[in-house]
């Protein structure tokens, strides 16, 4: 992945232009976007959770690569197909996904990250590794992420061990993000108590006159490695008969499962 990122901070899209959406609106990453058609609450035979407009099209999309026949010789490189039609098709924030993590005795947490890689490792994304994800998954390294495109009628989710990335790859990374989100990965605590948000502003403006111009990667902060061992393309259908198909790692393969709705 290209390392560019947006003035709007660590989560905003960043990467090579032919696989992350390069814009983000001031309201964040969790800004309705698109033709508020989209949002609408009507139902039609697909059921609550269907796009608007014209079923016969969704159809259209989801035939365009098969889950149970991946591209290549693994199904990661279908995931990065399916992204790349998602943002094709103009989907906003397409890299957004949820990431789950648990503890050791089995309680989960859940948040939104953005996908910062996609190759024949796994998936990727950086984060402030003492935040609540970062302690989660230093105690148990095993995590899962779901990837839902609602306009497409698709959703990926892919499960399996994490690692931490290399001091490289995370530099390489942090060298590519904005000054001021530079300094925020300095100033910011992530998951900490915060007195008021006016204490994380002075932080900044504090970091901001220790590091005039070029700004280190924080030790602490780093990107992390899913390694799936489960892999699951699901397409939306009419009438709630949607399309599940799984692949489980099995050796130097996969094994590939269609599952019921």
């Amino acid at each position: 992945m290209a390392n560019s990122e947006s003035e709007w901070g660590p989560d905003a899209p960043t990467g090579n232009s032919s696989r992350m959406a390069n814009s983000e609106s001031e309201r964040g990453p969790d800004a309705p976007t698109g033709n508020s058609s989209r949002m609408a609450n009507s139902e039609s035979e697909w059921g609550p959770d269907a796009p608007t407009g014209n079923p016969s099209r969704m159809a259209t999309i989801g035939s365009r690569s098969a889950p149970d026949a991946p591209r290549g010789n693994s199904p990661l490189d279908t995931v990065l197909a399916w992204f790349e039609l998602a943002r094709a098709e103009g989907v906003p924030e397409p890299e957004a996904a949820a990431l789950a993590t648990a503890t050791p005795d089995g309680r989960p947490s859940v948040r939104m990250v953005l996908i910062r890689g996609i190759d024949a490792r796994g998936v990727c994304f950086y984060t402030n590794r003492e935040s609540r994800k970062g302690q989660e998954l230093a105690a148990n390294p095993h995590g899962a992420v779901a990837i839902h495109w609602h306009a497409l009628q698709r959703q990926i989710r892919l499960e399996g061990p994490v690692e931490p990335l290399s001091d490289e790859e995370s530099d390489a990374y942090f060298a590519g993000r904005p000054y001021g989100s530079r300094l925020s990965a300095w100033a910011s605590a992530q998951s900490s108590v915060l007195p008021d948000y006016e204490t994380l502003e002075q932080r900044v403006v504090e970091f901001g006159a220790r590091y005039p111009h070029e700004v280190p990667r924080p030790p602490y902060w780093g990107g992390y490695l899913l390694r799936p061992e489960a892999i699951e393309f699901w397409e939306g259908r009419p009438n709630r008969l949607h399309d599940r198909v799984r692949h489980l790692r099995e050796g130097d393969g996969w094994r590939v499962d269609r599952l019921a709705p």
